[in-house]
């Protein structure tokens, strides 16, 4: 049962943010007037196929760990003498007939897809999903510390920081970084009477909080978007650093993990509950849209990098040598796949 829970898990996460970011894809090149021979739910052979009065082919294949679109004519795109060469009627719909700037769009919009999918789930969980919230409560002084030193007493409750009102010990720490360069004026609530103190800029203020203070609390709806936008935001920057980090040496590849590692993650959060099993998915959107964004041949943001270095020097890249580069770019990926792969077996088995 837990295993094949595990593969329900791993079939609705992946499937959910690789359709939607082919989705994004589809969407565009309809818009951009680019026609979608195939759009396949899963890989391998189709068990189930059907056209749509556009002439896409719509397909279930075996393997549903993700999907694909095959759009008409984008496998030119480095030998725009074949296009120049078709008859007139065979570039209608051609990816080539569409101006740099709608390629542009069709190429990043599965990012930008991933990005809301995570955005709107981070989103809805803040607006419908209570979270426990650390109040502004002061459990402790840090002795000599800037709070010591102006007055703070344990017992306190932070009411507002330079004249914007706080309701979360959160809060609290992003007014602190935000007062960097300044005294911060800070209101406090002792018992009935009210205080204001300075605290000057330092690396730390002194001020800890009271663990027992919490309260569960959803947000509105204009709050729930800001903090979902905040939340997609802050997980893009964290993949970023790790990537960093890897490729600088500070952090081991042994981290990076295959299908394996987000089987075995989507089933515990599938077993944990919903919202749960829902953040997993927006984190794997996330995932999936920056690392799109990298710009290495084969992946999205190489695609964005070609036209964005064609628009600017008006000349096609074209040729061998782009061909070369794209299958170095095939070589990498399948490299780190096979590293992925290799990470999770040598984990599960104990092999590191």
């Amino acid at each position: 049962m837990h295993i094949l829970m595990t593969v329900i898990a791993l079939v609705i996460v992946l499937g959910a943010v690789v359709f939607i970011h082919e989705l994004g894809h589809f969407l565009a090149a309809r818009w951009a007037g680019v026609r979608v021979d195939r759009f396949s739910i899963g890989f391998g052979p189709a068990l189930a196929k059907w056209h749509d009065k556009y002439g896409t082919q719509w397909q279930l294949a075996c393997l549903p760990l993700g999907g694909y679109v095959s759009i008409y004519g984008q496998e030119d795109m480095f030998q725009r003498k074949k296009y120049d060469e078709l008859p007139d009627d065979k570039k209608v719909g051609h990816y080539l007939s569409a101006p740099r700037w709608k390629q542009f769009i069709i190429i990043s919009a599965g990012v930008f897809m991933n990005f809301m999918l995570a955005w709107l789930i981070y989103s809805a969980a803040f607006m419908f999903h209570p979270r426990e919230v650390q109040l502004p409560v002061v459990g402790q002084v840090i002795q000599k510390s800037v709070a010591f030193n102006a007055g703070v007493k344990p017992g306190d409750i932070v009411v507002k920081i330079d004249g914007k009102e706080i309701s979360n010990w959160g809060e609290i720490i992003l007014a602190k970084e935000l007062a960097a360069q300044h005294s911060a004026d800070v209101q406090l609530l002792r018992g009935t009477k009210t205080i204001n103190v300075a605290l000057t800029p330092a690396e730390r203020w002194g001020l800890v909080a009271d663990g027992s203070k919490t309260e569960l609390r959803k947000k509105g709806f204009v709050d729930g978007l800001y903090w979902g936008a905040r939340e997609t935001y802050n997980q893009s920057k964290t993949l970023l650093v790790v990537l960093k980090q890897i490729i600088t040496g500070e952090r081991s590849s042994k981290q990076l993990g295959s299908f394996i590692t987000i089987a075995q993650v989507s089933g515990q959060a599938l077993s944990i509950g919903f919202w749960a099993f829902l953040s997993i998915i927006a984190l794997l959107s996330v995932n999936l849209g920056v690392v799109n964004l990298l710009p290495l041949p084969v992946l999205d943001g190489g695609f964005l990098l070609i036209l964005i270095i064609e628009f600017i020097t008006r000349k096609k890249l074209q040729g061998k040598a782009m061909e070369i580069t794209f299958a170095c770019g095939w070589v990498l990926i399948i490299g780190l796949m096979l590293l992925t792969m290799w990470n999770d077996i040598a984990r599960v088995f104990g092999l590191n």
